[in-house]
C-alpha cells in the first residue's frame, strides 16, 4: 500500500459526480476505492442467503425481492466504488430508491390478508421512483438523491416505531438495534465527508492496516448494510407473525442473524 494520494488506475479518470474520501487506486490498480468496494460484501452475500431462505419458507415474493434488492444495491455500490464511473454511480444510487420503495410497501402492507396486493400503493411508489429517476438523470445533483432517499427512510422509521410501540412491542429490540446501527453508519458517513482532509492526513502517518480502519465510508457500507438487513428481518417477522407462522431468529454459525419460519401455523 503506497502513501495516501489519488492516482489514475485501470478505469481512468473518474466521471462520477461524487468521489469519496478514500484515496483512489492506492491499494489496487484495478479498484479505485478498495475498502469502499470490498465493504459491500455485507450487502451482497447475506441478503442472497436471506432471499433463498425466504423463498424456501414459502413467504411472499415481496420479501424475496427485499433481500435481492439489497444485494443489487451492494453490487451497484461495488461497481461504483471500483470504477468511479458515472454509469456505475447510477447503478448504485437509483436502486437505493427502488429497494426503499419495496421496503415501504412491505412495511405498510404487512397487516393485509395473504395474497392481497395493493395496486394503488404500488402505482404510487412506482410513480415516485420514475419521477426521482428522471429528475436525477436530468439534474445530476447528489443532494437531490440523498434527500429523496432520506424521505423514504423517514417513512420506514415512523412505521417501524409505530408497529413495535403499539402492535408487537416484543420486537422493539430488533427494531431499535437496526435503527441505531443505521444511525451510527450515517454519523460516520457525515464525519467522513466533513473531516476528509484530516482523515487523509492521519492515514499518511499510520501503518496501512490501521489506516484502513479510518475508512469511514466503508464502515457506512457495513453498518447500513447490517441495519438494512435487520430491518428486512424485522419486516419479515412482523408479516409472518401476522400470518400466524412461527418466526424465530437464529444465528448462522452463532454469529449472523437469520429468520427461520416454521411451516406449521399456530392455531
Amino acid at each position: 500500500m503506497a502513501p495516501a494520494a489519488d492516482r489514475l488506475g485501470y478505469w481512468g479518470t473518474p466521471t462520477s459526480t461524487l468521489d469519496w474520501c478514500e484515496e483512489n487506486y492506492v491499494v489496487s490498480y484495478y479498484i479505485a476505492e478498495f475498502w469502499n468496494t470490498v465493504s459491500n460484501l455485507i450487502m451482497i452475500l447475506p441478503p442472497i442467503y436471506g432471499a433463498i431462505q425466504t423463498y424456501k419458507g414459502g413467504l411472499e415474493t415481496r420479501y424475496v425481492l427485499s433481500f435481492l434488492g439489497l444485494a443489487a444495491v451492494g453490487i451497484g455500490s461495488w461497481s461504483f466504488h471500483m470504477t468511479l464511473q458515472y454509469e456505475m454511480q447510477l447503478l448504485d444510487e437509483l436502486p437505493m430508491i427502488y429497494i426503499c420503495c419495496v421496503f415501504v410497501y412491505c412495511l405498510y402492507e404487512c397487516f393485509k390478508q395473504e395474497g392481497v396486493i395493493n395496486y394503488f400503493s404500488i402505482s404510487l411508489l412506482l410513480t415516485f421512483s420514475i419521477i426521482v429517476s428522471v429528475v436525477y438523470l436530468i439534474w445530476k445533483e447528489p443532494i437531490f438523491h440523498q434527500v429523496m432517499y432520506a424521505v423514504l427512510v423517514t417513512f420506514l422509521v415512523i412505521r417501524s416505531v409505530f408497529i413495535v410501540t403499539w402492535v408487537y412491542p416484543w420486537l422493539r429490540a430488533l427494531c431499535f438495534i437496526s435503527l441505531c446501527v443505521f444511525l451510527l453508519g450515517f454519523v460516520l458517513w457525515n464525519i467522513d465527508n466533513i473531516l476528509c482532509d484530516s482523515l487523509r492526513a492521519t492515514r499518511q502517518r499510520l501503518p496501512p492496516v490501521i489506516g484502513a480502519v479510518t475508512q469511514l465510508h466503508a464502515w457506512w457500507h457495513i453498518l447500513t448494510g447490517l441495519g438494512s438487513y435487520l430491518h428486512t428481518l424485522l419486516s419479515l417477522q412482523i408479516r409472518s407473525t401476522y400470518l400466524k407462522h412461527r418466526p424465530k431468529v437464529k444465528f448462522l454459525c452463532g454469529v449472523w442473524p437469520v429468520l427461520h419460519i416454521e411451516s406449521q401455523k399456530t392455531s
